[in-house]
């Protein structure tokens, strides 16, 4: 009798059951609110804080300094000197600074470079013209020297020494001679910045460019012209803008000015005696 109740109980627990499962709208269900529901949602959550967020201008991030931290500082003294921070002011000129400074050297009598290179004296352009003189000597003066060997049926060997001639003359002129300037100069209380006499001296070489270019015509009597011109203009450009500051060094201002002007006309001479001087 008391199997048959428990029989009776088990049915009823198994019909439930099934009843359960085959009825699902009588069991309720219920969903945890989900912030899946706006994207992306509005308040911050787990490890993503508000002020961890990236910043709106992504750029941004990578130039200025994170909150709380500094830049790096620029050595002092004369440790700046092995800084490449020290320099980038004086490359921060554009196409059109360049070309109106070209301009000036090409017009010497003017006298006013000086004046408005004060401010922002640069190094990018003495850089590239004296980079660009290396270059068309180097190739202008081998194709002289190759024609002239043709013209006369002689043997003609490439002398590699003309790149490195070049080089040393430009660079080391640009730099020496400002430098040994800028000591006299100092020495007669006259002082000038040296980055500026860097600046004059760098342009100052523009106009042995088209000099070089012109030297190809194998007349020996224009070649001197061409060269003496460039010289002269070359010479006066320099002289020109340095005079008025050269003046205030006393009574052998004269000199100094006189030294500066016929030194420039040796840089002349020295280009056509060793460039366009053809020897078989």
């Amino acid at each position: 009798m008391m199997s048959g109740n428990y029989h009776h109980i088990d049915n009823q627990k198994v019909s439930g059951s099934v009843a359960a499962v085959t009825d699902p709208g009588h069991i309720p269900v219920q969903f945890a609110e989900s912030n899946l529901q706006t994207f992306p949602p509005s308040g911050a959550q787990g490890k993503i804080s508000g002020a961890s967020r990236p910043p709106r201008d992504a750029d941004d991030s990578f130039s200025k300094p994170v909150n709380g931290t500094e830049e790096p500082q620029q050595p002092g003294g004369w440790l700046r000197a092995f800084s490449v921070a020290s320099y980038k002011p004086y490359f921060d000129v554009d196409t059109v600074d360049v070309l109106e400074r070209i301009k000036d050297s090409l017009f010497p009598f003017n006298g006013s470079f000086n004046e408005k290179t004060t401010n922002n004296p640069d190094l990018y352009g003495p850089f590239w013209i004296c980079t660009t003189l290396i270059f068309v000597a180097a190739s202008i003066g081998t194709f002289v020297t190759y024609v002239a060997h043709k013209v006369e049926k002689k043997e003609w060997n490439y002398d590699i020494n003309v790149v490195t001639w070049s080089a040393g003359l430009f660079y080391g002129y640009v730099t020496l001679v400002p430098l040994a300037l800028y000591v006299i100069l100092k020495y007669f209380s006259a002082p000038s910045g040296l980055v500026q006499l860097f600046c004059l001296y760098g342009y100052s070489l523009f106009i042995f460019i088209p000099t070089l270019c012109l030297s190809i015509v194998p007349l020996e009597i224009f070649r001197w012209i061409v060269a003496g011109v460039a010289g002269f203009m070359s010479a006066s450009f320099v002289a020109l803008n340095l005079r008025a500051h050269i003046m205030s060094a006393g009574e052998r201002w004269f000199l100094i000015v006189a030294g500066i002007f016929l030194l420039q006309l040796a840089l002349s001479v020295v280009l056509k005696m060793y460039l366009f001087t053809v020897t078989f």
